[in-house]
Formats: C-alpha cells, structure tokens, sequence
C-alpha cells in the first residue's frame, strides 16, 4: 500500500493529511503571524513575538519526528527529545513573559 501509511495509532490514512495540516498551518502563521490572545501588539517590537511563537512551533514539530523513534530504543533520538523539551520549556516562558508584558502596556 504505497500511497497510505500507519500513522501513531495504527490507522491508515494518506500521506499528505499531516503534511498538509502542519503546511497549511504554517502558511497561516506566516500570513498572519502567532495569535495574539485577545491583545494587541504595538509596532515597537511586534517581530520578536512572532519569532519566538514560529520557533516554537517548529521546536514541537520537530519534537514529533522524534517519538516513534524514542519508543524504538533509539539512544539519539531520546537525547534529541530531551534536549528539544529543554528549548521548548524555555521559549513557552519567553513567549508567556511576552505576553504578560503586552498586556501590561
């Protein structure tokens, strides 16, 4: 069956369902940027935000590809999963620090 595969629960679905889900997600954030909560941004520094909300997203994206291989003993991949829950630990407190920042001014 080439043109399906098994996702994580074991069902079969095509390829391009995740794919397209996470691209089109991603052509969202970059046309319009992260959400913004209910508040607004200024224009002072309103990239750093959405720079710190992107790389985060990419981080749990990434943080995904490792999983399957971490459940199947893979050493490197486990390592690669610690560190990305380190980065990603941090960039959440940069982003809800942002946040409360904004909605403070």
């Amino acid at each position: 069956m080439p043109a399906a595969s098994l996702n994580a629960a074991g069902s079969v679905h095509p390829p391009s369902t995740s794919m397209a889900t996470s691209s089109q997600y991603r052509q969202l954030l970059s046309d319009y940027g992260p959400p913004s909560l209910g508040y607004t941004q200024g224009t002072g520094n309103s990239q750093v935000p959405q720079s710190k909300y992107a790389e985060l997203l990419a981080i749990i994206e990434e943080l995904g590809k490792e999983i399957r291989p971490t459940y199947a003993g893979s050493k490197s991949a486990m390592e690669r999963l610690k560190r990305g829950i380190i980065h990603a630990r941090g960039l959440v407190r940069e982003c809800l620090a942002e946040t409360e920042r904004n909605a403070r001014s």
